[in-house]
């Protein structure tokens, strides 16, 4: 780890911790060049997939896209922020638990409207009737019939 302060190479760990959920270690250095001392955080580092687009086009995983899009179908609906949280990390997990490189955007769609229709039918619907792009009424009706 180089310092912050001084830029040399050579430091020393003084105390370890790890945060109570025990996902960050918070380390405390020395350096020995200058003596002085930083705080290092060390965290997961979770790669999420890219999402291959409908026109073949690879775009990075956008986690607050995809917690905007759920929300903007939920406004106004009786569901609270811990069930979107939820709901959330249920598709990141099942994303990360894939092993995939890559996602169609069409399969992070099918997991949204999945979660949507466990929350809310109302937040379904609409989701699914900007999501699908609807051709005509019948297509629509069959949706309907089918929750």
């Amino acid at each position: 780890m180089r310092c912050p302060f001084c830029s040399a190479e050579d430091t020393q760990v003084v105390e370890t911790r790890e945060s109570d959920e025990g996902d960050v270690v918070r380390r405390r250095r020395r350096c020995t060049a200058c003596d002085k001392r930083f705080t290092t955080y060390e965290r997961i580092e979770i790669a999420m997939p890219a999402v291959v687009k409908k026109d073949g086009s690879r775009v990075e995983f956008d986690f607050a896209k995809l917690r905007g899009s759920m929300e903007l179908a939920l406004r106004k609906r009786p569901v609270s922020v811990e069930q979107v949280d939820t709901a959330l990390d249920r598709i990141r997990d099942k994303l990360l638990a894939t092993g995939a490189r890559e996602v169609a955007s069409a399969r992070l769609g099918e997991l949204v409207m999945r979660e949507l229709k466990r929350l809310d039918k109302v937040a379904y619907v609409r989701f699914a009737s900007v999501y699908k792009s609807f051709e005509d009424v019948d297509e629509f009706r069959q949706l309907l019939e089918g929750i």
